[in-house]
C-alpha cells in the first residue's frame, strides 16, 4: 500500500500526482483506463481531495479526461499531437545537438555510444517502452551541453509532451528501431569529426523526420486497413 506522505516537502497531492503520472507515462494506467477516487484515496490513505486535485492537474496536463457520468479515465493517444510534437522536436532538438556539438566532451560521447549499444543489444528482446526510455537518454546526454539554457528547456518540454501522449513510434513500427541504432551512430561520428555544425543540424533533424515518416506510413496503413 502506498504511503500517506510523500517526500518531505511535497503535499498529498503532489505525490498523488507524482505517482499517478508515473503510472500513466510507465503504460501501468492505459488509455481509457478509469481513475476512480474512492480506490485512488483508500489506496494513498488520504481523503478524495488530494486525489481530485492531482486528477484535475493531470487533465490539463493533457494526461487525464473527464467526462460526466463516466468520471476521470486516462486520455486517448492522440496521433496528430503525436506528429506536431515530432515535427517540433525535429527543429528545436536538432537546433540545440549542431550548438552543443563543439561543448559536448569525448567522456559524453563515449556514454553516448555505451547508450547506443545498449539499444542495439536490446534489439534481440524488444521493449518499446525500455527502448524509448534509452533513447531519450541517448538524446539528452548530446543536446544537454548546449549553450543555450532556453533552447533546452524547450526540447525537455517537446520530450514532456511525448511522455503526455506516452506513445513511441516503436510501438507501432518496432522495424524503425533498428535503423535508429544506425542513425546515432552516424551522429556521433558527424560530432567527433568536427563537422560543421549545419551538418550535423541536418542529420540530428533527418534522424527525426525519418522517425515521423515511419508514423505517417503506419498511420496511412491502419487508415487504409480500417477504409
Amino acid at each position: 500500500m502506498t504511503a500517506v506522505d510523500g517526500p518531505v516537502g511535497m503535499s498529498k497531492s503532489q505525490y498523488a500526482y507524482q505517482v499517478i503520472k508515473s503510472r500513466i507515462t510507465g503504460g501501468s494506467y492505459g488509455p481509457g483506463y478509469r481513475l476512480v477516487l474512492g480506490t485512488l484515496a483508500k489506496e494513498f490513505r488520504v481523503s478524495p481531495v488530494p486525489i481530485r486535485e492531482a486528477i484535475r492537474l493531470l487533465e490539463a496536463e493533457g494526461f487525464v479526461h473527464f467526462e460526466h457520468n463516466v468520471g476521470a479515465t486516462v486520455a486517448a493517444i492522440d496521433p496528430v499531437e503525436y506528429q506536431h510534437t515530432m515535427q517540433m522536436l525535429a527543429i528545436v532538438e536538432g537546433a540545440a545537438t549542431a550548438l552543443a556539438a563543439p561543448h559536448i566532451p569525448e567522456e559524453a560521447l563515449a556514454s553516448a555510444a555505451e547508450l547506443n549499444q545498449r539499444m542495439r543489444a536490446s534489439l534481440r528482446d524488444f521493449d518499446p517502452i525500455a527502448f524509448t526510455r534509452l533513447n531519450h537518454e541517448f538524446h539528452e546526454s548530446l543536446y544537454e551541453h548546449c549553450p543555450n539554457p532556453r533552447l533546452i528547456e524547450v526540447v525537455r518540454h517537446g520530450w514532456s509532451r511525448m511522455a503526455a501522449i506516452r506513445e513511441s513510434t516503436f510501438s507501432f513500427v518496432p522495424g524503425r528501431a533498428e535503423a535508429s541504432v544506425v542513425e546515432h551512430d552516424q551522429l556521433i561520428e558527424l560530432i567527433r569529426a568536427r563537422v560543421a555544425p549545419e551538418w550535423i543540424e541536418n542529420r540530428a533533424r533527418a534522424h527525426r523526420t525519418a522517425t515521423i515518416d515511419a508514423f505517417l506510413a503506419w498511420k496511412n496503413e491502419q487508415n487504409e486497413s480500417e477504409g
